[in-house]
């Protein structure tokens, strides 16, 4: 939930399409890229946590192929918020000052309209880190901005339209994997198989990898609202009894996030759109006149929230991070900065270890050990504003009565070494990591 923020370069261009139809410098014919039958590192999945361990072993002479199913990065409603911690290893990559050229808003402090009451939740202001403030912008800018930079590095290799559909197994290892790359099937042998396909990922459950599943009272139906001038500043987030919203200002527009009961899209279908926008109305009064362009149902994108973490991360030859291994609740922001500090941690075992020869399981493993612990953690926090905020607010207790902030949230109001906590544990993490490779 936010408050203060500034603009900056809203009227530059997005990054381009066509610079995602080479790999490594190299040119490639889009309608038949053909993968080597030998890769040392395959990474199934080119979201955060994919791209950014390409770049990192790339970066470091590794060579790695990373492959994207889609034709390109340009999907909404990603996650969108670069945290403190994120921005930190871009500044530590040399690549901050870009990523900072490019359209996007700064959040630097959280404020809710929680009921009568305005709540500041965090305050970036005092945080040991150069980018004091999280950074709102598209995803696939920022997931451009690293292929880019990757294709300067003659390691570095990303195939789009191509993914992984099965694994190859020889006794207990897993020694590459079954690519289908514009519609066709090929087999890819690697040293490592890196699964960073999501929360659906198929690499884990090719693998045969088991996953807890903790589930969550809510999903998330997603919308864009016209921002005008005169809006200014707003609350990131606004609740009342039943409802809760959620808005992310895009500069030229704001990006809500309505949140409703889990599985409860039919019946907000069968309600329809005008109960849709009043309810919105009605915790931000200012977008009524606005709502009245959200018309057709197409408009609005439902997120499914899954909340889960697999038993074991890692296999002899292959390693899942990011949400392949953890698909973590919106809550926060944090999943998107999670893949990355998992990306990070990766690259610093990895590197040596492929220099050094053979990657095993028992480095696999290692990284599993540091990564799980701030996983556990941070999913122990959002289950628990889950089942005890959120839950409450979708069910509508406090219906009929006057509708505050619980004490806690007043408590962090009031005291301001209380923000300074949840900013550190919002924009940091629980364990955040640096870059030690070169």
């Amino acid at each position: 939930m936010v408050a203060r923020r500034d603009v900056q370069h809203a009227d530059e261009p997005r990054l381009s399409r066509d610079l995602l139809t080479t790999d490594g410098g190299e040119a490639h014919d889009r309608s038949g890229l053909v993968l080597p039958g030998r890769v040392v590192c395959l990474v199934a999945g080119g979201g955060p946590a994919g791209v950014m361990l390409g770049y990192l072993l790339a970066r470091s002479g590794i060579e790695v192929w990373v492959l994207e199913k889609h034709a390109d990065f340009f999907r909404d409603f990603r996650g969108d918020t670069i945290h403190p911690s994120t921005l930190e290893v871009m500044h530590e990559l040399g690549l901050l000052d870009a990523l900072l050229a490019l359209p996007h808003t700064e959040l630097r402090a959280i404020t809710g309209q929680i009921g009568r009451d305005l709540i500041t939740l965090a305050d970036f202001s005092q945080l040991p880190t150069r980018c004091p403030f999280i950074a709102f912008m598209p995803q696939w800018d920022f997931l451009t901005l690293l292929v880019t930079a990757g294709r300067r590095l003659p390691a570095f290799h990303v195939a789009m339209e191509a993914e992984v559909i099965d694994l190859i197994a020889e006794d207990d290892r897993i020694a590459g994997a079954r690519v289908r790359v514009k519609g066709v099937v090929q087999d890819v042998r690697a040293d490592l198989v890196i699964g960073a396909d999501g929360r659906t990922s198929v690499v884990r459950e090719r693998a045969g990898l088991r996953v807890d599943r903790f589930g969550a009272p809510m999903d998330v139906l997603w919308l864009r609202v016209p921002k005008l001038p005169e809006d200014g500043p707003q609350p990131l987030g606004r609740v009342a009894a039943g409802r809760f919203l959620v808005m992310i200002d895009r500069a030229e527009y704001w990006q809500c996030a309505f949140l409703i009961p889990k599985g409860a899209l039919d019946d907000r279908h069968a309600q329809g759109l005008a109960a849709l926008r009043q309810d919105i109305a009605s915790v931000a009064p200012f977008l009524r006149d606005r709502l009245e362009a959200l018309t057709d149902w197409n408009d609005v994108k439902l997120l499914t929230v899954v909340v889960d973490r697999l038993r074991t991360w890692c296999r002899p030859g292959l390693l899942c991070l990011g949400d392949a291994a953890h698909a973590m609740s919106p809550i926060g922001g944090i999943g998107i900065n999670l893949a990355i500090q998992d990306a990070v941690a990766a690259a610093n075992v990895l590197v040596p270890r492929f220099a050094a020869g053979r990657v095993t399981i028992d480095d696999l493993a290692r990284i599993e050990r540091r990564r799980t612990w701030p996983t556990r953690v941070t999913q122990r926090v959002q289950i628990t504003i889950q089942n005890t905020v959120i839950a409450r607010v979708l069910h509508g207790a406090g219906k009929g009565r006057t509708f505050g902030a619980p004490w806690p949230l007043r408590l962090a109001q009031r005291v301001p070494a209380v923000r300074r906590l949840v900013a550190r544990f919002v924009g940091l993490g629980v364990r955040p990591e640096h870059v030690e490779t070169v």
